[in-house]
This record gives C-alpha cells, sequence and structure tokens, in this order.
C-alpha cells in the first residue's frame, strides 16, 4: 500500500518516469492459504502487483550473505511446489534469487512448472567466497546456465554481481571501478546469459 501510494503521487504529478509501475514482494508459498494472501497483495497493490520473490539462496558454506536466510531445500518442498503452481492463475510470476549450486534444482522447478513465468535473479548467484573461486565455478554456472536456458519459461535479470559473495572485491580498490573495469569483469557472464537466453529473455537490473 505504501508503494502503491508513491506510484500514484508520481503519477498525479504527471512524471515521464513510470514509478513502481511494477511491484515484486514476497509471500510464503508454502503456506496452505497462499491464494488468499496473493489476492489480498495484488488488492493493496492497485493494479501494480507483478510477482513474487521467496528467496531461496541457501547455502551451507555462506553465512549471513542475506536479508533473509531460507531453509535448505525450500524449492523441492511439495508445499512450496503447490504454492508456486498457484502463480500462473493470478497472472504473477517467480522472482529466483539462488546461489548457483542451486540452479540444477531451479531448472527441474521449472521444468516442473512449465506454466509459471520464472525470473533468475542476480546470474543466478554465482559464487566466490568460503570454498568457492570465481574462476572454478564459471565452468560449471555457464553449463547450468546454458541449461537452465532451455527451459522457455525463464527469463534471467542482468546485475547483481557487486555483491560481497561474488567476490569481485570492487570494495577493496582504493578507487571506485570504472564502467569500463566493470564491463571488462561482467562481460563473460553477461554475454553467456545474452547467448543462451537470447535478448528478448534477458533484462537489466539495478540492484
Amino acid at each position: 500500500e505504501f508503494v502503491r501510494a508513491i506510484a500514484e503521487e508520481a503519477d498525479r504529478r504527471g512524471t515521464k518516469t513510470k514509478v513502481c509501475a511494477g511491484i515484486v514482494s514476497f509471500a510464503d508459498l508454502r503456506l496452505p492459504n497462499a491464494d488468499a494472501v496473493l489476492e489480498g497483495q495484488i488488492q493493496a497493490a492497485g493494479g501494480r502487483f507483478r510477482g513474487i520473490r521467496q528467496i531461496a539462496a541457501y547455502d551451507p558454506a555462506i553465512i549471513g550473505a542475506s536479508s533473509y536466510v531460507p531453509p535448505p531445500g525450500l524449492m523441492d518442498d511439495p508445499n512450496f511446489r503447490r504454492g508456486l503452481k498457484r502463480l500462473p492463475a493470478h497472472d504473477l510470476t517467480f522472482e529466483a534469487w539462488i546461489y548457483h549450486p542451486q540452479i540444477k534444482t531451479l531448472t527441474a522447478v521449472a521444468r516442473d512448472c512449465p506454466e509459471v513465468k520464472i525470473v533468475l535473479n542476480h546470474f543466478g548467484g554465482p559464487l566466490g567466497v568460503g570454498p568457492y573461486k570465481r574462476e572454478d565455478v564459471f565452468p560449471g554456472w555457464r553449463a547450468d546456465v546454458r541449461e537452465l536456458a532451455r527451459c522457455p519459461n525463464v527469463y534471467v535479470k542482468l546485475g547483481g554481481l557487486a555483491m560481497i559473495v561474488n567476490a569481485f572485491d570492487f570494495h577493496l580498490q582504493p578507487l571506485p571501478p570504472s564502467s569500463g573495469e566493470l564491463a571488462t569483469a561482467w562481460r563473460p557472464y553477461v554475454e553467456t546469459c545474452i547467448e543462451a537466453f537470447g535478448a528478448n529473455r534477458c533484462m537489466f537490473e539495478n540492484n
């Protein structure tokens, strides 16, 4: 309701930018009354509600890397799958924030729920901290992304690689990185996704 009020105020002021034109929120899809929760959020958003993001990013070696730490095996929970399959009835998408070891599981989810539009967040969370080394992770990440892209109901957001878990370590440099340095560092991930998904299933994100 708060975000809707901001959007409506922007509309009243006649701003050229469409502020909060689409709202993605959280709902626990495991709940037996998930439909009622979704319907309440749709009503509260006043025609702007677009989807659900229930964070699934979990790795036993990565501690405190997210504002919310989900239980292990969330995407394999039958109750979660049941709730996920209710999203198309409300014309809602599912935003998937996961770590790269979970991409195979998301691929299984996408195949089990072909009617659900899924948006892979943050390139699928390629990790580079703890036991993970970015250069070692990349080949497997690329192969898993290519397999996931074979599911026509999956889209991908290009962004979010500045998080500490991705281990590019820009925050340790004396000066912020230039746009050229960022482009060079992130190019392999961006190009992999565009080549795998096609430009029509990719979108840029600001994280």
